[in-house]
């Protein structure tokens, strides 16, 4: 049985991508990226996959790359 990806924190994952925390903070408010789940506390929680494949994908939508 597979298990479920572990997911970081925000400075966990920022740490990851080579992004600060605070940068990560600001993408996430202009809807630039989604986290993966959102506590009832209101923090974000990542799958580093699926925020690179998010990063990868804003890079393309940038250079209109769809």
């Amino acid at each position: 049985m597979d298990r479920p990806p572990r997911l970081l924190t925000q400075g966990e994952a920022a740490r990851a991508i080579g992004m600060s925390t605070r940068s990560l903070s600001r993408w996430v408010r202009l809807g630039k990226l989604i986290p993966t789940v959102t506590t009832p506390g209101g923090q974000a929680r990542w799958d580093l996959d699926d925020l690179r494949r998010q990063l990868r994908d804003q890079r393309l939508e940038d250079l209109g790359e769809d």
